[in-house]
Order: C-alpha cells, then structure tokens, then sequence
C-alpha cells in the first residue's frame, strides 16, 4: 500500500486569508459570522462578500447557508489560524521593536500574506530569542 504524502495547505490569496480570518474573529467574537458582518469588517459591498463566501465554500474553506451564515471547514480553519499565528506573531515583533500601534498595524496588514515560510520562520525565531532577552530589546531601542 503506497504512502501518501502530508496535504498542504491549500493555496490561499490575500483576499482569500483576510476573508477567513475575518470570519474566524467573527465566529470567535459573536459566535457566527454573517454576510453582513463581513461586509462590514471590511468595508466592502454585502454583494462582493456574498461572491467570495460562494468562492470559499466552492474551494471547501467554508461551509455557506444563504440567509443564515457560515462556519470554516476543517481546512478554512486551518488557514484562518495559520494567518492569525502570523499576525500575533509579526505584530509581537514589531511592537519589541517600540514602533507605534499605528504603524504595526498598518504593517502587518502589509506583511502577513507577502513573507514566505522561511523568513516567517526565521522572525520567529528572532522574536523567541528577542523576548528571551529583554536587554538586547533595550539596546535595539536606543
């Protein structure tokens, strides 16, 4: 019987992760995420939403009830916690680095879908080492 290689990731655009992980800070937030929740979040028209939630429950991502709402499938929820590790871990970063909250989130917003796994992995790191030793923190903000 032949072994089959670990699933990856889907492959997942920028849209596409800030959409999921809108909806798992809707559904972790109220309970549910809605149409018009999302809208909302991100400042777009309820028909655009309503289009990429079709898309993402096409792709598997979501689970989509007209009407009622969605909840993430295994693999939506997978990505969605993949880019919110991301997000806490670059926003931690930077914020050792003393910049402004403004200027975290703005860049992070940036950042998060555009760092390939090898630098993620590395700023990982760094933040590990960095938190470890709060006076090379010190020094950098000098």
């Amino acid at each position: 019987m032949a072994e089959h290689p670990p699933a990856s990731p889907p492959r997942t655009t920028a849209a596409v992760e800030d959409y999921l992980e809108r909806i798992r800070e809707l559904i972790n937030k109220k309970g549910y995420a809605r149409v018009v929740d999302i809208a909302a979040e991100l400042k777009i028209s309820q028909a655009s939403v309503t289009t990429m939630v079709q898309r993402l429950d096409g792709e598997g991502l979501v689970k989509y009830e007209k009407y009622r709402g969605m909840v993430l499938t295994s693999a939506g929820e997978e990505v969605a916690a993949r880019i919110a590790h991301r997000h806490s871990l670059l926003t931690n970063f930077l914020k050792l680095l003393g910049l402004s909250e403004a200027v975290v989130d703005h860049d992070v917003e940036g950042m998060e879908h555009h760092v390939s796994s090898e630098t993620f992995e590395a700023l990982e790191k760094l933040n590990r080492y960095l938190e470890a030793h709060p006076e090379v923190v010190a020094k950098i903000k000098r």
